[in-house]
């Protein structure tokens, strides 16, 4: 006894989170992920860290 009324708490909470949906203020999240208007270009703040793998293939095929 008390399986049923343990099963019957995690269904009531499952339908509660499964339907809630909050309010979603759009302009903190476009702040959040840095949107790109249409006008800017977008710039790789990672590309100098890395080489690029062009530049690796061109270098072993000059070297063979």
């Amino acid at each position: 006894m008390g399986r049923g009324r343990q099963k019957a708490k995690h269904t009531k909470v499952a339908r509660e989170l499964k339907y809630f949906s909050p309010n979603t203020d759009l302009s903190a999240l476009e702040k959040e992920i840095g949107h790109v208007s249409e006008g800017d270009e977008f710039v790789d703040k990672w590309a100098d860290l890395y080489p690029d793998d062009e530049d690796e293939e061109s270098e072993a095929a000059a070297s063979a």
